[in-house]
């Protein structure tokens, strides 16, 4: 009687009433015969109504489920070949799917075991679908920077073979290693008396004006961002003081993402097609780099900052001189940082 609309469960107690009233009635046996039947007959009428109703429910679910299991198969097939471009179609039907397994699930009668099984999956199925929504091209960036990053922190994680090439009196250091595969990479560890929240605003959002505080760097220039982690960029690098080395651009793919308390920003050298090489400047390389930030233990207004270093500047230059170049560019870069941080205003910053 659950399954029964409010009207056709009073309509019953109504009946139900009247058959047992007639039952104690001083009226003759005749009498009383006929209304217990009519009782019955109606009790039969207002029964058989409920069970219609109850078909119907049925029905109906059963035709919802139906229009869910297709929507689906519509949704899968959006993944074919021929309409691998259909983004609002596929971005749609997966809000669609679940706006009306929420609904169902929270507004009407116990889900059948099908909805539940397909809300258990659905961010899975969500994660699956988000990748149809970039094209290989963007893919195969988003899954280098991916590499870089874990190439990058692999490397950091490494503690054996380190050397130190230049030590600060307020702390930072410079170490270096040479790593199979990848050359000779540079290791920056400082502290910086600001919160993490601040750098990474710095250092990601505000990432194109870099070129505005730190002298090294002329000019940064998002190419294009895909998704919410991953961007390409064009770095055009200032040239260094006394013309040692000249003119150099970079094209790299970056990603930056946060894991816990740590936020990480890696990147490498791509391709990009609509950023060729530059008449009289020197197209470079990043190797696999990064930045990790985290606060300092025990006070969580500082952030130690590790910057990996790995670039490859092309061109006939001496070791000894890109040695002492990079390692130098590294310490330049934490102390302009500073500077730049306790000069300007803190902007609202996330991470």
């Amino acid at each position: 009687m659950a399954l029964l609309s409010p009207a056709i469960n009073r309509s019953l107690q109504r009946g139900a009433f009247k058959t047992q009233n007639t039952g104690h009635s001083h009226s003759c046996g005749t009498q009383r015969q006929t209304l217990t039947g009519s009782g019955r007959t109606e009790g039969a009428a207002f029964e058989s109504r409920g069970n219609s109703s109850r078909s119907s429910y049925i029905t109906a679910t059963s035709r919802q489920e139906t229009m869910l299991q297709a929507t689906f198969k519509l949704c899968a097939g959006s993944s074919y070949r021929h309409v691998r471009n259909m983004k609002g179609l596929r971005h749609q039907a997966v809000l669609a799917i679940g706006q009306e397994l929420n609904r169902r699930a929270l507004g009407g009668p116990t889900p059948s075991s099908w909805i539940n099984q397909v809300r258990r999956r659905s961010s899975l199925l969500g994660s699956r679908l988000e990748d149809t929504l970039y094209s290989d091209r963007e893919l195969a960036y988003i899954h280098q920077g991916e590499e870089a990053m874990q190439k990058a922190l692999g490397i950091l994680s490494s503690q054996e073979g380190w050397k130190k090439e230049n030590q600060q009196a307020n702390g930072d250091k410079v170490l270096s290693k040479v790593v199979p595969d990848v050359g000779k990479v540079f290791r920056l560890e400082v502290v910086v008396d600001q919160p993490m929240e601040r750098l990474y605003e710095e250092l990601v959002e505000r990432m194109e004006a870099m070129g505005e505080w730190n002298p090294n760097v002329k000019e940064i220039k998002v190419l294009q961002k895909i998704g919410k982690d991953t961007v390409i960029t064009h770095e055009l690098a200032a040239e260094s003081a006394g013309n040692l080395v000249g003119p150099r651009d970079f094209v790299s793919v970056r990603c930056a993402k946060r894991r816990g308390s740590t936020c990480v920003l890696a990147g490498m050298a791509t391709q990009f097609g609509q950023m060729p090489e530059q008449k009289g400047v020197i197209r470079a390389e990043h190797g696999p780099t990064c930045m990790v930030l985290h606060p300092l233990a025990g006070s969580p207004s500082k952030t130690k900052l590790t910057w990996l270093l790995s670039i490859d500047l092309k061109g006939w230059l001496p070791k000894t001189i890109i040695n002492q170049v990079l390692s130098q560019t590294q310490v330049d870069f934490a102390n302009h940082l500073r500077k730049h941080l306790e000069s300007s205003p803190a902007p609202e910053a996330r991470c």
